[in-house]
This record gives structure tokens, C-alpha cells and sequence, in this order.
């Protein structure tokens, strides 16, 4: 059995080592992607590179069940499996990534069942550990010569094999934000420093340069967002220096960068001592390691509750159709769960649901539909759950569900950034007179649908309800039942009614077909408040009409990239 488990540790760490070396290839090509402009490649490469992950381990597992036959399924084979694959690893500087896809195999073969620290990793092996590469990740600059030859060193070393548009003008662009911005930190060159990323870091239609300002008495994070203008030639759109700026680059909204990142965990350090509010989990995802995030956060959560005590509850707002939702107060998650029955004006099954979710993972999200994690029999403490929520689970998903004396055991569900729904926070704007926030809430709503069919992303159900707003005051589509295409949309007028009498009943008078989509019906949204309305009708009275979807759909399918920034257009820098 001892030699029948070493070999199964060594065909997991080949198989992982396969996916790194398809990873790191798939990552590399970002710079080419970039300088070529070659954005749907661009769009291809994310997807596969999120793909690449499952389809993997799905092969491993099947290529061990094939060779060991049912002995496979012997949980003391797995004892001794753990050991020599800790035994594999011991040395590799990315020895927690190694853990998770070995966790990944492992719940394959057993339906994620058995899930305990004896046969895999539920926490590290190598908890603690740090690993130093022994070169640094970073470069260090220092504007002893002046602030435009440290700045133009810079830019120089990030070696493009495109021409820079206008290099003098970017340079002078950056001086003029950094004396205007950051005065204070340059005031004594013997004492403040530079430190940039060595990786180039590319989503979408951009390459972002990252780094961070220190003096000696704090540090500060950067960001310079460099962009292609699709001619030949390179420039600096902006330079990032706020944490909450810079924060919303990294975004759980966002796509996942391509950074080719040889040490993972040494790249994470760096970046929490820049965005210390960004939690190990989500530095992991936003670099495409996104199992690892999920790792992460799981012992991040179990560790929580062993240090809280408040109680998981129905999530506030306005109850789903099709999923039920609860949190923990003090945690900034919600827990998703299918129900088991749908209500009547849901014409979709299960699957399809889950469906809908891994689409949003695999495409671009833009800033504008959430992040989230999918798990299989997710265990919780019996103890921690509110009566309330116990009869909600079992009243409306009891087949997702198993309630135990001391666990309850959610069979499939999905993790989600919390945030506050559209619907409480435009209602409690109102309320309270505040004029600003209500316009805000009512523009960004706008601007998160029109980005998402410029995506070809259409929301489908569109109710304030399945939208919220973050921390950053950016309105995101998290109710992903209804989405589709916006290329496989049917967009229509509502035809005339023959007679008075049709406009009166409860059904229309006129077809409607699975895609058909009628923008004009998209006025039942503001007819809640006046002000509401207003503000819509000034702002995005485009959306109620079908010339302005069908033109959309136009642009998709000539595979136009509307450029979506991670930050205002406020702070764009000019280009005369």
C-alpha cells in the first residue's frame, strides 16, 4: 500500500506541475496579446486559462481511478497518500498551490465527502512558512538625480516591443500628479524610495504597472495603467495613488489579471502591504488563482467562527425567487442555496441555474457583476444557525440540506460578497432627502447595464433588488438566473393593441417568444418614485429604447471592446 501511495502523490504533483507549466504559458503571452491590441485573444486566453484548472484535475482524477481501480476509494491509501506528497512538496516555493489542487483530486474521487485534515488539506501542512525566493519581486528606485530621470528609468525598464506614443508627455504627466498629489512624500529624496513589481500585471485592454511609495515613516500604493492605442503605440493613461483606488483595480468585480507570478506567496506579502484590506483570498483570485482564494478563505471562515459568536441569519432585503440567501453578521459574505421549487414566473431549471453562475465566472465581469466561490457539502456548526434560518433552509431548499445535532451540511452553494441591495439603499436615500445619493445610485445602475451588454452581458431581470452597491459606492448585478447573451436576445417593440380592451388584460396580446426582450417594459423599474424617474429618464432613457440594444448587439457581434476602466474618467490624464 506504501508504494501504491507514493504513486499516487507523484502522479498528482505531475499533474500539477503540468497545469503551472500551461498556466505560466497562458499568462506569459498576455505582453504579446497586448502590444498586438489583440483583444479577443485577449478575452480567449482568460477564459481558457480558468478552464484549464478543472479540466485538469478532472483528468487526473480519472487517470488515477484507471490505474488503481476501486482501491483508489480506500480512505487509509489517502493516509499514507498525504504523507508522501507533503513529502513532494516540502521544498516547492509554491507548496500551498500544490495543496489545493492535491485537495481538488482528492474531493473528486470522493464526491467531497470525507472531508477531514487526515486525508487532505483543510489547513496547510505548512502553515507559517515563508518562502523567500532570494530575488526580489520588485525593483527599487530612488529620486536622488531628479523625479523625471527615476520616472523615465522606470518606464524604460518595463521593455515593451512598442514604441512609446509620447514619453516626454507621460513623464510630465506623472510629475505634474505626483507634485500636485504627493509633494509631502518627495520632500526628502535621501529617505523616500520606489518599489515596482517586476511583472507587468494585463486585463482586458490594459497593462498596470504596480508598486508602492516609501518614506520613512509610511508606504503608499500605486498603480500606472498603461494602454495601447491600437496604432502602434504605447502611453500612461493615469497614475493610481489612493489605496481605495487602487483597491477597486483589484476589484472582486474584475476579471483576473495575468501576472506571471513565480513565487505566489512572496507576490501576496507585497501586495497586503499595500492593500491591507484586501484579504489573502481575494489577492489570490485577482491573479487567477482562484481555487487557491477559495482555500483561503474557507480557513479564513472557519477560523472566524471560531472567534465570533453571532448567529447566521436570512440575508436583509427582498427574498429570491430562486435562490435563498443567509449570512453572518459579522463576516462580509452571503451563503447562496438553490431552491428546491421555483416560483411561477421562473421558466428554468436547476442546472440551468448552475450554469448561469460558472458562465459569470468564466467571462469578463467589468466591474459590474460579483466574484463568487461554488462549493460542495459545505459544513457549518449547528449552533451558529438562527432558528429563523433553519426553518427558511428547510422549507424552501430541504434538499440541499442536512441537519444534524451538532453540523448542518448545505450539499451546494455559493459565496458572495455582501453588499448592500439597490432597492434598501435607493429606498433609505429617499428618505432621508439625500439627493445626491439617490442620483448616484440611479446613474451607476445605468452605467453597470449598459457595461454589461457592451460585455454582451444582458442582465435579464433587472429589478434594484438583484443589484448592490459596494463600499466604493459602484452599483454590481449579483442575480444571475435570468442572464444572457446580449447577442442571443430578441429585442422588440411592443406592438400597438388592436383595440382599448387588450391594454387592459393581465396577458399580452402579443407574443412573446423565450428570447424576446421589450426595453419599453424597462420604465416598470422607476415607476416606484417620482425622483426616481426623473433621474433615470434624464440619465438612461436610452435603455427603454430597442435602437439602442440592437445597436449594442451590432458593436458585440463586429467584436468592439468597449474600453471599461477601473477607474473615473475624471482621472485619465490628457494626451495634447
Amino acid at each position: 500500500m506504501v508504494m501504491l501511495a507514493e504513486q499516487i502523490a507523484q502522479d498528482i504533483l505531475q499533474s500539477f506541475s503540468d497545469y503551472r507549466a500551461h498556466f505560466h504559458r497562458i499568462t506569459a503571452g498576455a505582453k504579446a496579446r497586448f502590444e498586438l491590441a489583440d483583444w479577443g485573444a485577449v478575452q480567449h486566453a482568460s477564459t481558457e486559462r480558468i478552464n484549464l484548472y478543472e479540466s485538469m484535475c478532472q483528468d487526473a482524477a480519472e487517470a488515477l481511478q484507471r490505474s488503481v481501480g476501486e482501491s483508489v476509494h480506500t480512505s487509509d491509501l489517502w493516509l499514507l497518500a498525504k504523507q508522501a506528497y507533503i513529502n513532494l512538496i516540502v521544498l516547492r516555493d509554491d507548496f500551498e498551490l500544490a495543496e489545493t489542487y492535491y485537495n481538488s483530486i482528492y474531493c473528486r474521487l470522493f464526491g467531497h465527502l470525507q472531508l477531514d485534515d487526515q486525508h487532505m488539506f483543510i489547513h496547510s501542512s505548512m502553515a507559517g512558512r515563508i518562502v523567500d525566493s532570494g530575488d526580489e519581486i520588485y525593483r527599487t528606485y530612488y529620486p536622488v538625480r531628479g523625479l523625471q530621470v527615476m520616472i523615465s528609468t522606470l518606464l524604460d525598464d518595463v521593455a515593451f516591443d512598442i514604441p512609446w506614443e509620447n514619453k516626454r508627455r507621460d513623464i510630465r504627466n506623472i510629475m505634474r500628479h505626483v507634485r500636485n498629489n504627493m509633494a509631502d512624500e518627495f520632500n526628502d529624496a535621501e529617505s523616500t524610495s520606489i518599489e515596482v513589481v517586476k511583472t507587468v500585471f494585463y486585463r482586458n485592454k490594459g497593462a498596470y504597472i504596480v508598486g508602492r511609495v516609501r518614506t520613512q515613516d509610511k508606504q503608499l500604493p500605486f498603480v500606472l495603467p498603461l494602454l495601447n492605442n491600437e496604432a502602434g503605440g504605447l502611453y500612461v493613461d493615469t497614475l493610481i495613488t489612493e489605496e481605495n483606488d487602487v483597491s477597486v483595480i483589484f476589484s472582486f468585480t474584475r476579471a483576473y489579471f495575468m501576472a506571471d507570478v513565480n513565487v505566489p506567496s512572496e507576490f501576496i506579502r507585497f501586495m497586503q502591504s499595500i492593500l491591507p484590506m484586501k484579504s489573502v483570498a481575494e489577492l489570490y483570485s485577482s491573479v487567477g488563482f482562484y481555487k487557491q482564494g477559495k482555500a483561503e478563505f474557507y480557513r479564513t471562515f472557519i477560523e472566524h467562527l471560531k472567534n465570533s459568536d453571532d448567529e447566521l441569519i436570512v440575508a436583509p432585503g427582498i427574498k429570491g425567487m430562486v435562490m435563498t440567501v443567509f449570512t453572518l453578521p459579522s463576516y462580509p459574505l452571503v451563503f447562496k442555496v438553490i431552491k428546491d421549487s421555483f416560483s411561477s414566473s421562473k421558466y428554468i431549471a436547476r442546472s440551468t441555474v448552475i450554469e448561469k453562475y460558472q458562465l459569470v465566472k468564466r467571462h469578463d465581469r467589468v466591474g459590474r457583476m460579483a466574484d463568487t466561490m461554488e462549493f460542495t457539502n459545505f459544513s457549518f456548526p449547528r449552533a451558529r444557525f438562527s432558528d429563523e434560518l433553519i426553518d427558511e433552509l428547510q422549507k424552501v431548499a430541504g434538499s440541499s440540506v442536512e441537519i444534524e445535532t451538532d453540523r448542518v451540511l448545505i450539499k451546494h452553494l455559493w459565496t458572495e460578497r455582501r453588499m448592500t441591495p439597490l432597492n434598501i439603499h435607493i429606498n433609505e436615500a429617499l428618505a432621508n432627502k439625500d439627493e445626491y445619493a439617490v442620483f448616484h445610485a440611479i446613474n451607476e445602475f445605468g452605467k453597470c447595464i449598459k457595461q454589461l451588454a457592451a460585455a454582451n452581458i444582458f442582465a435579464g431581470d433587472m429589478l434594484f433588488k438583484n443589484f448592490g452597491i459596494t463600499r466604493h459606492g459602484r452599483v454590481v448585478f449579483y442575480d444571475y438566473d435570468e442572464i444572457m447573451y446580449l447577442t442571443e436576445c430578441n429585442f422588440r417593440e411592443i406592438p400597438e393593441a388592436l383595440y382599448p380592451e387588450q391594454e387592459m388584460m393581465d396577458e399580452p396580446w402579443y407574443s412573446v417568444g423565450p428570447t424576446d426582450v421589450f426595453p419599453e417594459e424597462l420604465h416598470i423599474l422607476t415607476r416606484c418614485d417620482r425622483t426616481v424617474r426623473k433621474i433615470f429618464n434624464e440619465l438612461h432613457q436610452d435603455l427603454l429604447d430597442v435602437k439602442f440594444w440592437r445597436e449594442m448587439q451590432n458593436q458585440v457581434r463586429a467584436g468592439n471592446i468597449m474600453d471599461v476602466f477601473p477607474y473615473r474618467k475624471v482621472k485619465r490624464f490628457l494626451r495634447n
